[in-house]
């Protein structure tokens, strides 16, 4: 198994949660998936180039009112949770596809299905990777590859603390007082509310 993630500085949870694993049937590389050369070069220390599963799993959230965000910043969260799947994708399928075996499996949500107030661009990019992955899983049936879609409601991780962090830096300009004040007021409160009281946990969402 390798395991991958943007910045090796903050690997040492990843680590102790591998135990005796690690160095034998896993290892930990670096792969940031919005650069191409990343992602050569990631794939570039896979032994053969062979990968039989691959579980794309990178993502970034957002919540607030639209009109607070820039297009710059939407094209950000589009190049982490889609074109970032893309990319992986593109990176492995050659090789599924000749050898007839392979299984892509991707970490959406159920805002890839479901639209959610203050969640406009993230839910826009979940949608955009269900449209991919839908019409893609139809094309490799022939070659014997499978691709599996993974789409969890609230999950119990830094996932959220970190949007709360964010959100609680922001001043939401461009955005109207009526807004500001139905997000900061209602949504944020039902959302913490649903994530303690109904959120998973990853390992359940793992099993």
């Amino acid at each position: 198994v390798i395991a991958t993630m943007r910045d090796l500085r903050k690997k040492g949870k990843l680590e102790e949660a591998a135990g005796e694993t690690l160095g034998r049937t896993l290892r930990i590389q670096q792969l940031d998936v919005c650069c191409d050369t990343s992602v050569a070069q990631c794939m570039a220390n896979v032994p053969g180039g062979r990968v039989d599963v691959l579980v794309n799993n990178a993502g970034v959230g957002h919540v607030g009112p639209v009109e607070s965000i820039s297009v710059e910043e939407m094209k950000k969260i589009f190049e982490t949770n889609f074109f970032g799947v893309v990319r992986m994708i593109k990176a492995v399928l050659p090789e599924m596809k000749q050898r007839q075996s392979g299984h892509i499996v991707v970490v959406s949500s159920v805002m890839g299905l479901q639209g959610v107030v203050f969640n406009d661009v993230y839910a826009a990019s979940k949608f955009a990777v269900e449209g991919f992955c839908e019409s893609l899983a139809v094309q490799l049936l022939q070659f014997n590859v499978f691709v599996s879609m993974v789409e969890p409601g609230p999950v119990k991780t830094d996932f959220e603390l970190k949007l709360l962090e964010e959100v609680s830096r922001s001043e939401f300009p461009g955005a109207d007082p009526v807004t500001v004040r139905y997000f900061k007021d209602l949504y944020l409160p039902s959302s913490h509310e649903i994530f303690s009281t109904l959120g998973q946990s990853p390992t359940e969402v793992a099993e």
